[in-house]
């Protein structure tokens, strides 16, 4: 009979015990409410996107840009001026990656560190930031054309604010005020009808705002698109503003992405400052990234 008694007044005890556990469990639990997958890809089709590889990932990516389709079959559509960038991107951890690069386009490297300055939350911080700086080597240029080149003008550096909002399950935009700084300004040569030819430098400080956007189709498949605004490119310059539409293919470990630009260049400082096609001419690229994480 004490045992019984015993039991009967230890087995509420352990009851509320067990409540109060609970309890203070959930009061120290922490909700996730980190927005993810705003975008599948590093990138949207030309401009960074806000995702970044995740700590101890490394990406290697192929970025392959046609020539013109303007000559048709003279050119094969673009095939015989064909241009690749090599690139390694490894997330040093969930906030920070490094990434290297080189571009067959004007023979170009680059160093890159990408980081997140805050993430968008469910019912809190509205958007994701995310700070990206690109520096590049340009190892075409020649002292034959450059009598006083010297290695810093061949450098080049970049630096965005990426600003990405996941409007829905299905739509994420992005908006990516940028700074541009040459240290040799690129020139356009414009040609006159009489057959003269003018130079016109860009100034060494430029600045554009890109914009782009993902819309998913199917859990595997989405519409990308982004544009480059240059907002004090040169009046007289024939470079125009880089317009890119395209398709994103996630199939597991990788995503492949096809589109068609008017910048053949990859770097930022390229395709931003010098792209050289115009749409209303049908003078555009075709191109596709892929990139595969281990």
């Amino acid at each position: 009979m004490k045992k019984l008694y015993f039991l009967l007044f230890f087995i509420p005890m352990v009851l509320f015990s067990q409540d109060d556990l609970l309890e203070d469990l959930e009061a120290e639990a922490i909700v996730d409410k980190t927005v993810i997958a705003a975008f599948k890809g590093l990138k949207i089709v030309n401009f960074e996107s806000t995702k970044l590889a995740s700590e101890k990932d490394l990406f290697f990516i192929v970025a392959h840009r046609f020539g013109t389709v303007k000559n048709g079959f003279d050119d094969f559509f673009g095939l015989d001026n064909a241009v690749t960038q090599l690139k390694f991107i490894y997330g040093l951890n969930e906030w920070l990656n490094v990434g290297v690069a080189r571009s067959s386009f004007q023979k170009k490297y680059g160093m890159h560190l990408k980081y997140r300055l805050v993430a968008q939350e469910m019912e809190g911080f509205p958007v994701t930031i995310v700070g990206y700086n690109l520096m590049t080597i340009n190892s075409s240029l020649e002292k034959d054309n450059y009598a006083n080149l010297e290695f810093s003008d061949r450098l080049t550096y970049v630096t965005q604010v990426l600003i990405s909002k996941k409007m829905s399950e299905d739509l994420s935009l992005l908006v990516a005020p940028t700074y541009v700084h040459e240290n040799l300004a690129t020139r356009s040569r414009v040609i006159q009808s009489d057959g003269t030819t003018l130079n016109y430098d860009e100034n060494a400080n430029q600045f554009a705002m890109g914009i782009g956007g993902r819309y998913k189709l199917t859990k595997r498949w989405s519409i990308n698109a982004d544009y480059g605004i240059h907002l004090n490119r040169n009046e007289n310059s024939s470079f125009k503003n880089p317009l890119s539409v395209g398709v994103d293919i996630e199939t597991g470990g990788h995503v492949f992405q096809m589109h068609f630009t008017n910048a053949q260049a990859m770097f930022e400082d390229g395709f931003i400052v010098q792209g050289q096609g115009d749409w209303g001419e049908g003078d555009f690229f075709f191109g596709f990234n892929i990139s595969r994480v281990f």
